[in-house]
């Protein structure tokens, strides 16, 4: 491990959040920064940063450093991505030894209604991410691409090295331009770089804009749940503790220097077993008690029928993605009803 700060953004999203937890557990120094955007219940954003010993009143100061209360290792600052200035600033204050970028406006649906909101974040934001590393020596940048860059790939499971030059949601495109741009910046300024493409991510507090809170809340409040192209989906769920454990092999592993490519990799970070839609909401509802009413429904814009990893790169590295639906979704549902109080 050749990083002592880490600057993690999104530190108040699903995935950042236990990304810095993780990090401060090794012995990590993390400044983590989040712009606590609405998209959705901010509540939820505000109690993770709690978890991780920063108060609401500290979290919501823009531009404001806030000292966690339970580790020393922690700071958090309310920043967008896109401040010109501020973000610059920080970098020349905290000396960073490597950055983890998983901000960005996520969804694919909201993205139909919303397509500023995604140029704003994932373009823009991740262009001055890049402009802050090249101009502070940052020694490694790995960042959150995404598996709908594989659009409606045709060959499974979906691997690296398939072509990814047809995206069918703006957000897999702000991913794929990601990629690019990395690409070119590790090209020009010889920045390492690494992206991950995640596949379905979720866990205890995950976002609830997801299928796991969407459907655990219509369950137990007796509403019937959408099952998207009538049931007729696969994802490769992939369990939030085996996401971060990739995450951390993937900043410990930065691109080496090869003949004349640039210091640039990309990897799938999944489970690598994909679980039918209707296997998902069973077991949910077996943990749960209850058995959901469905809707049957067409296939939503912007989304695609499956989804499956090829993890052999990164597992080539360390990662191995170990728990199972079943165990999984046992502590979603457990983590659930405590923080709904049910």
């Amino acid at each position: 491990m050749s990083y002592k700060k880490v600057l993690v953004t999104g530190a108040a999203g699903f995935i950042g959040f236990y990304l810095s937890k993780a990090l401060v557990a090794k012995g990590v120094e993390v400044v983590g920064i989040d712009n606590i955007n609405d998209y959705y219940d901010v509540g939820l954003k505000y109690a993770r940063l709690k978890e991780l010993g920063i108060d609401r009143e500290a979290a919501g100061q823009w531009k404001q450093e806030a000292l966690s209360a339970t580790s020393p290792l922690f700071k958090f600052v309310r920043m967008n991505l896109e401040d010109r200035e501020a973000l610059p600033q920080l970098f020349e204050n905290e000396r960073f030894d490597a950055v983890v970028n998983l901000a960005a406006q996520a969804g694919v649906r909201y993205s139909l209604e919303n397509p500023m909101a995604y140029v704003d974040s994932n373009v823009v934001g991740f262009v001055n991410i890049l402009e802050c590393c090249r101009h502070h020596a940052i020694g490694h940048l790995v960042y959150a691409s995404s598996s709908s860059v594989y659009g409606e790939n045709g060959k499974v499971p979906f691997s690296e090295d398939d072509r990814v030059d047809y995206p069918v949601s703006l957000y897999a495109a702000t991913k794929k331009a990601n990629e690019l741009m990395a690409h070119t910046y590790s090209h020009l300024y010889k920045i390492p770089t690494s992206g991950l493409r995640f596949f379905t991510v979720y866990g205890p507090w995950g976002r609830p804009d997801m299928a796991p809170i969407l459907f655990a809340s219509a369950i137990t409040e007796d509403r019937p749940i959408k099952v998207f192209n009538n049931g007729e989906m696969s994802r490769d769920f992939t369990y939030i503790d085996d996401i971060v454990q990739g995450i951390i092999i993937t900043l410990d592993n930065p691109p080496v220097k090869e003949k004349e490519q640039p210091l640039f990799q990309v990897f799938n970070i999944g489970n690598g077993s994909p679980v039918s839609l209707m296997e998902f909401i069973e077991t949910l509802e077996q943990h749960l008690g209850k058995v959901a009413e469905k809707n049957m429904m067409g296939m939503q814009p912007g989304d695609v029928p499956r989804t499956w990893a090829d993890t052999a790169h990164l597992n080539a590295l360390g990662y191995k993605s170990t728990t199972s639906i079943q165990e999984g979704v046992a502590e979603f549902v457990e983590w659930y009803r405590g923080y709904n109080k049910l």
